[in-house]
């Protein structure tokens, strides 16, 4: 008795797993259906109030807003860019590794408005002076 209670609470619980699965599948297919015929409505009204101001185009139809957005996934394609998820952790992990030694210890910066002040503006001016002299010795040589 005690394997067949056993038996009984397992189909249970994988019947129940099943069916909030699928109900989640189903409610999120109908969110993606709902989403898809609102983002249509918005180009469908979007086109309305731009187009024939602005290029004297005609009006459209839901449906030929439809059209119009169908044709435009077709050609300019669905936004998928990289099929595999794992390439792109791959990209972002090996390029940072590959950049460690460039990187700097940015708690330096804390130094730096105090030497601006002390000598940065100095040493600024010298460098100018020092470009505008060997500027200066160019032309005369020509």
């Amino acid at each position: 008795m005690e394997h067949k209670r056993d038996i009984e609470k397992r189909i249970e619980g994988k019947v129940e797993y099943y069916v909030t699965k699928i109900f989640k599948v189903v409610i999120m297919a109908i969110l993606f259906i709902a989403l898809f015929l609102l983002a249509n409505y918005v180009l469908m009204r979007l086109w309305n109030w731009l187009m024939p101001e602005l290029f004297g185009l005609a009006t459209v139809t839901y449906w030929q807003a439809l059209g119009i957005l169908v044709l435009a996934k077709l050609i300019f394609g669905f936004g998928g860019g990289d099929s595999g998820g794992k390439s792109k952790r791959k990209k972002r992990r090996k390029s940072s590794h590959e950049c460690g030694s460039l990187r700097r210890d940015f708690a330096e910066w804390k130094h730096y408005d105090q030497f601006w002040k002390e000598e940065g503006e100095e040493a600024y001016k010298a460098y100018v002076e020092r470009i505008k002299n060997a500027d200066h010795g160019t032309r005369q040589e020509e």
